[in-house]
């Protein structure tokens, strides 16, 4: 009498399935590249060079929201952002180290802010400063 063979079913090896699997994940995570978000570039002062200059002296560029454009004060009168540096290059012919201080609103675009910064580093303005909540109550009117 003949005497059937048991035939095994085909099975793929997955006892070695996690270790492949791990290594992938090693080889993905060291070859990858990582790309770093660049923001704006701010070179901050050192304590023993800082100036004193008071808030009167400095310019002031206040932002606000205007419909789905910015408004830009400077000084007290509404100026186009493109005029800003035409306004700012006497002042700063006067004194290369004049303060801009940029108050934005808290209602207006943080692009408003970034093309205010863009076009103020554009016309080589070095002392730029936003004023933190407890500096605008300090000085307070001449803002």
């Amino acid at each position: 009498m003949k005497l059937k063979k048991k035939k095994e079913d085909p099975e793929i090896p997955t006892s070695s399935m996690a270790d492949i699997a791990f290594l992938l994940i090693v080889f993905f995570m060291v070859t990858s590249v990582f790309s770093v978000t660049r923001g704006l570039e701010f070179q901050l002062p050192r304590q023993e060079n800082s100036t004193e200059q008071s808030a009167e002296e400095a310019v002031h560029i206040f932002i606000e929201k205007a419909g789905s454009n910015c408004t830009f004060t400077v000084d007290g009168e509404i100026t186009p952002l493109d005029d800003i540096n035409m306004y700012l290059q006497p002042k700063l012919a006067r004194n290369p180290n004049k303060f801009v201080i940029i108050d934005p609103s808290p209602t207006a675009p943080y692009r408003c802010m970034v093309d205010a910064f863009d076009e103020l580093k554009q016309g080589d303005v070095k002392n730029i400063s936003i004023p933190t909540t407890a500096e605008k109550a300090a000085w307070g009117s001449i803002m």
